[in-house]
């Protein structure tokens, strides 16, 4: 909406909610709010959707944008951006369908393969009650190391790296514990990295970051650990390689149906062939977040990319 003076709009920026990633998300949010109060908003309420009164102020309160910092069930998978859209408030980030995709496993790797974009090879499992011989023939096809996470959950909740047959049984019940079903797919040996990108129809891929973790993936304690510590800015790829994930990252976008960011994760292959794990349709918004890190690299402070997702979320006003 060009010419349009946003400061002077009224914000109310969601937090929350009910997921396991309740508190990082206050967090995210809370940080959002003074990022949109130093950028030069006067109207700005965070509110957490798990509050009595939550729905008859959103209904009452006059909120020209509802900047959603949000995480997980109920907040990443098109539930609250449903709810939105009931009360005709703008949301930053994607639309009710992109979110509910992206946020099952399964169902975004059909769209990565349709799109061309390269995918472990896994198995969807909607029952927990394997046999020994299940299991086994479940290694047998993908080999050793495993993942097994949650089909629909995020944050690394609920995901076990399974190194060997024994394992495979008590990882399939912990992942069903954090969703209702479980991927299991081969380990993609190679450097970890991530690819932001920021848009509604031109999307274009911000600096890639390679994460060093120390661990056997980026579990959920690393993600929030100091960003020095884990990010490497620019990630060090070849440059054929560095932009052919920034290509494949705003495919994904794309693909899904993505609106205002995303963020892409990939192992590259030693062939240089970026394998993508997952897009997040809402990335982590605090200091040590990747999106936020990312985008200082490129000139972008986290107060003007705040404003940033404000104007994005009234671009694509319907």
């Amino acid at each position: 909406m060009p010419n349009q003076d946003v400061t002077a709009l009224k914000v109310a920026v969601l937090a929350g909610g009910w997921s396991d990633e309740r508190e990082i998300s206050l967090v995210s949010g809370s940080e959002v709010a003074e990022a949109l109060r130093q950028a030069g908003f006067q109207h700005v309420d965070q509110i957490d959707p798990a509050s009595d009164g939550f729905l008859k102020q959103m209904v009452n309160g006059g909120y020209d944008v509802a900047f959603v910092a949000m995480h997980g069930k109920l907040g990443e998978d098109g539930s609250i951006q449903g709810l939105l859209e009931v009360l005709h408030v703008p949301y930053t980030f994607s639309g009710v369908s992109a979110s509910a995709i992206a946020m099952e496993k399964g169902a975004a790797k059909v769209v990565f393969e349709h799109a061309g974009i390269p995918v472990p090879r896994g198995v969807e499992l909607k029952d927990a009650d394997l046999d020994r011989t299940e299991t086994d023939a479940l290694v047998d096809e993908l080999g050793l190391p495993l993942f097994v996470k949650p089909e629909g959950n995020g944050s690394s909740i609920g995901i076990s790296r399974v190194t060997s047959r024994e394992e495979l049984p008590a990882a399939i019940e912990k992942a069903f514990q954090a969703g209702d079903g479980v991927l299991v797919e081969s380990a993609v040996e190679g450097i970890e990295i991530t690819v932001p990108v920021v848009g509604n129809m031109r999307p274009r891929a911000l600096p890639i970051i390679e994460v060093v973790t120390g661990s056997d993936f980026y579990d959920e304690k690393v993600k929030y650990e100091p960003s020095e510590l884990h990010h490497v800015i620019p990630a060090r790829l070849d440059e054929e390689t560095y932009a052919k994930a920034q290509e494949l990252a705003v495919r994904a976008h794309q693909a899904l149906g993505c609106r205002g960011c995303s963020r892409s994760d990939f192992i590259v292959r030693a062939d240089g062939t970026p394998v993508i794990l997952e897009t997040n349709t809402i990335p982590g918004m605090t200091s040590a977040s990747l999106l936020p890190d990312s985008a200082r690299h490129a000139g972008i402070e986290f107060e003007e990319l705040c404003r940033r997702f404000v104007e994005l979320a009234l671009e694509d006003k319907r």
